[in-house]
C-alpha cells in the first residue's frame, strides 16, 4: 500500500472524516475515480489531508478501493448537524 500526503503542512493538523469508494465490479472500478471526484466537488469546503488507493485481489476478483481522508471545517460541521436535525 501507498501513501502520498495530499499537503504536508495540513498533514499535522490531522483529519476528522474519512470517505471509502470501492468496487469489484469492472465496470464499476472504471467508474470508481469519477465517484471520487464528483463526490468530493460536492463538498468545496474539505480539505483533503490524504487519499490511499488500494488493490486487492483472489483467484476470481478484484478490488479496488480509493480511501479519502479529510479535514471538515468546523463551520461546515455545524451545519451538517444542523440540517440533520432539520434546523435552517
Amino acid at each position: 500500500m501507498t501513501s502520498t500526503p495530499a499537503n504536508s503542512q495540513s498533514r499535522a493538523r490531522g483529519f476528522n472524516g474519512v470517505k471509502v469508494f470501492s468496487a469489484t465490479l469492472f465496470l464499476q472500478r472504471q467508474q470508481l475515480s469519477d465517484a471520487a471526484t464528483t463526490w468530493l466537488a460536492e463538498r468545496p469546503a474539505f480539505e483533503v489531508e490524504d487519499i490511499v488507493v488500494t488493490q486487492s485481489s483472489d483467484i476470481s476478483h478484484h478490488c479496488l478501493a480509493i480511501t479519502i481522508f479529510y479535514r471538515e471545517p468546523t463551520q461546515a460541521n455545524a451545519l451538517a448537524r444542523k440540517e440533520l436535525r432539520g434546523v435552517h
